[in-house]
């Protein structure tokens, strides 16, 4: 289990809504990404600046690897 409160929060909301285990995996492997993208910051200090950025970053640079080869 992760020791970090942020995750085991999630975990615990999602726990709580009785989503599937499947679910709980997929959610917490996304709120790891996003705090991972924006430079380990807590979510508390992040706002709708950082979501739009980690929501835009896959369609910005879709297809940077394609066109490196």
């Amino acid at each position: 289990m992760s020791k970090s409160p942020v995750l085991q929060s999630v975990r615990t909301e999602i726990r709580s809504k009785q989503c599937s285990y499947r679910t709980e995996k997929t959610d917490l492997y996304w709120v790891r990404q996003f705090i991972l993208f924006n430079e380990k910051k807590h979510p508390e200090v992040m706002g709708n600046h950082e979501i739009e950025r980690f929501l835009d970053h896959p369609a910005v640079n879709r297809g940077s690897k394609a066109r490196n080869r």
